[in-house]
């Protein structure tokens, strides 16, 4: 029995035409079915026969992940627990941006890159999500918002639980579809790909030009990102910066560059002025974000005053540089807190 929404768009296709015995044609009518009009059983497809519909009735399913928990934080950020079909849970985030949202997506039911900053970190990693569990945590952010007629989902940022680079096959295939105009119709230049950094990967993704990068840098030198993910700076920093070299780049694109400060660790001027000389000015943006203290982990949130002034350190160099608010702490739905709890 299929779970339709585990089908890519060439997976369909394929389906009805082999095994259904039905034209081309079917497979857009159900396709936008699936991801347009969000239907929940094969039954809502009206535009097909009725015979054509107990014959895909009885051969597939539509399974989205199952809503565990919903919690909103005062600065309207909502956060979903999502159980999934082997009862594993991961978290998915939608972040209010203006007239729309934003919403962070898990790639990884937890994570191996054991950062010592993140919750999911601390998780250890479970397991890769497949291709439904991916794009359905998109059909339930939707469908939330619109039941509730808030303003839409236009962004896509997979900075949720797990390393996007290390389910990379199928991070393919869900970014290849995601701008199919029956379906989800979101442009890959409303996708961002958040990243540690593996130069094979980075590689293959820019040849696929179907998302643009962010990287998850958080230290200036090989030595202190070494300290703090260990794991992530097994790959040689020298290595990470020419590949981001390489990586193909249209006319007034940049790669975004993350950088969490955390209080006393990489946080001062001289950690600027470091960062400063390993980002090219005309190729990369850095997003500084303030830690949000978190239980159980060895780090505190630096000084305001000390995140004003990095930012003006590194304009002062000729960077652009930006400090990100910080959206969520208050539900535990800020960068670096996702971890799948079952009680709030």
């Amino acid at each position: 029995m299929h779970n339709l929404i585990e089908l890519t768009k060439s997976d369909l296709e394929a389906f009805v035409a082999d095994e259904l015995k039905e034209p081309r044609f079917r497979a857009e009518q159900i396709w936008q079915w699936l991801w347009q009009k969000r239907v929940r059983g094969v039954e809502g497809m009206t535009n097909l026969s009725k015979p054509l519909r107990e014959k895909l009735a009885a051969m597939a399913v539509i399974t989205w992940p199952e809503v565990a928990r919903v919690q909103q934080s005062e600065d309207g950020t909502i956060k979903f627990l999502l159980r999934l079909g082997d009862g594993k849970l991961v978290e998915t985030v939608l972040i209010p941006m203006q007239d729309r949202y934003s919403q962070c997506l898990s790639t990884q039911v937890g994570c191996a890159m054991g950062c010592t900053f993140c919750s999911t970190g601390q998780l250890g990693f479970e397991r890769n999500m497949t291709y439904g569990e991916i794009l359905g945590q998109v059909l339930v952010g939707r469908q939330y918002l619109e039941d509730r007629g808030m303003n839409p989902l236009k962004n896509l940022v997979f900075m949720g639980m797990g390393e996007p680079l290390l389910n990379l096959d199928t991070l393919l295939k869900v970014l290849n579809d995601l701008p199919c105009e029956r379906g989800l119709s979101l442009s890959w230049r409303r996708s961002m790909v958040s990243t540690v950094g593996f130069p094979e990967q980075l590689r293959i993704l820019g040849e696929m030009e179907v998302a643009l990068p962010a990287i998850s840098l958080h230290a200036p030198t090989q030595e202190l990102r070494a300290r703090i993910m260990p794991k992530a700076a097994r790959v040689h920093l020298d290595d990470l910066m020419a590949a981001l070299r390489a990586y193909p780049m249209r006319p007034r694109e940049r790669i975004t560059f993350e950088y969490l400060l955390l209080k006393g660790v990489n946080d001062s001027l001289e950690h600027a002025d470091q960062l400063a000389r390993l980002i090219d000015r005309k190729k990369g943006k850095i997003n500084l974000i303030a830690y949000n203290a978190t239980e159980g982990l060895p780090y505190e949130a630096p000084d305001r005053a000390q995140v004003e002034a990095f930012e003006k350190r590194l304009w002062d160099h000729g960077l652009t540089a930006f400090i990100r608010r910080s959206m969520g702490a208050d539900i535990k739905a800020a960068c670096g807190q996702l971890k799948a709890a079952q009680t709030a």
